[in-house]
Order: structure tokens, then C-alpha cells, then sequence
């Protein structure tokens, strides 16, 4: 059952900093575009407030596995993996050396519509769907 209180997605948008704003909703656009049927399920956050710690926006899963999340900074976003380490990365964009988890930095919406990206979140929900 849904909480009555959720922070839509569309919501958190609207908060996120005019300059990261058009990035977020490119790689909003990108991950529906690779997986159309993904649940979109959005953070129950607010903003943080140290500049160095990351926004939680929104998270898509598959089976109720999340696959990939959309994140942001005051002046980057970011696409991470929760299953990143798995993923083969031929393009080298996949930063982090966490025990699972690995991310993308996009500075620009252009960043986040690169084939390679594209590449890398098919190969993500195939993993995890």
C-alpha cells in the first residue's frame, strides 16, 4: 500500500537547483526510454544540506529489484547501479568502488542520452530483471 504522504517525483523536480534540473530529467528520460515498464519509485528525501552529500530523486526497479537510481549535487547528477560492480563496463564511464554500487557523473543532458549510457542501462535491467 502507498503512503499518503509519497513525494511524487514531480515534486522533488521542481526543488532540484534550476542549473542540474534539465540533467535530471534527461536521465529521467533516458532510463524510461530503456525500460518502459520499470517501476518508478520516488525517494522520500529532501534536499541535504551539505552541498557534498547526494539527493536521492527518484529509483526504477524490476521485480522489486531497484536496478538504477537518479541523484544529484548542486552542480552534477548522477546515475548509479546497484549492481554496477557486475556490469561490464567497456565504455569506462562506471566510477565508484563500492561493494556493489557504481555511478555515472552528468554534467549536462547530453551526458546522460550517450549511446554508451544507453548501453550500460540495458545491460543493468537485463541483470536485474
Amino acid at each position: 500500500m502507498a503512503a499518503t504522504n509519497a513525494i511524487p517525483v514531480s515534486d522533488h523536480i521542481k526543488k532540484i537547483p534550476p542549473a542540474v534540473r534539465p540533467i535530471v530529467q534527461a536521465a529521467r528520460r533516458t532510463v524510461k526510454a530503456a525500460a518502459p515498464t520499470a517501476d518508478e519509485i520516488s525517494y522520500q528525501s529532501q534536499a541535504p544540506r551539505s552541498p557534498t552529500y547526494m539527493w536521492k530523486i527518484v529509483r526504477y526497479a524490476v521485480n522489486g529489484a531497484s536496478v538504477v537510481g537518479i541523484g544529484t549535487f548542486p552542480r552534477h547528477s548522477t546515475m548509479f547501479f546497484y549492481r554496477g560492480r557486475e556490469l561490464d563496463d567497456g565504455s569506462g564511464l562506471l566510477e565508484g568502488s563500492g561493494k556493489d554500487s557504481r555511478f555515472i557523473t552528468l554534467r549536462a543532458p547530453a551526458d546522460a542520452e550517450r549511446p554508451a549510457v544507453k548501453q550500460l542501462l540495458k545491460k543493468a535491467f537485463k541483470l536485474g530483471g
